[in-house]
């Protein structure tokens, strides 16, 4: 499944450079994470780049889009061609 930033984001923007997806960016108040670019770093990592680096802990998986480990895969090899 896709990521999620909430509202407990304090726009460090450390996440944003680590996204091998360039699915990161600024939202209206803070920063969001566009879940058709959103491959929770599979095929590029072994975990979430964001999920690592972020502070305070507030990207998370994101219930209303809701993948596949098959699926983010395919979602990797469509965005890397």
């Amino acid at each position: 499944m896709a990521l999620l930033i909430t509202d407990e984001c304090i726009n460090c923007d450390v996440c944003v450079p680590e996204c091998p997806n360039e699915a990161i960016f600024m939202g209206d108040e803070i920063y969001e994470i566009d879940w058709l670019k959103c491959t929770e770093c599979v095929g590029h990592f072994e975990t979430s780049q964001c999920v690592d680096v972020c502070p305070v802990e507030c990207i998370m998986a994101d219930d209303a889009h809701v993948e596949s480990k098959e699926a983010l895969q395919e979602k990797y090899h469509k965005l890397t061609k």
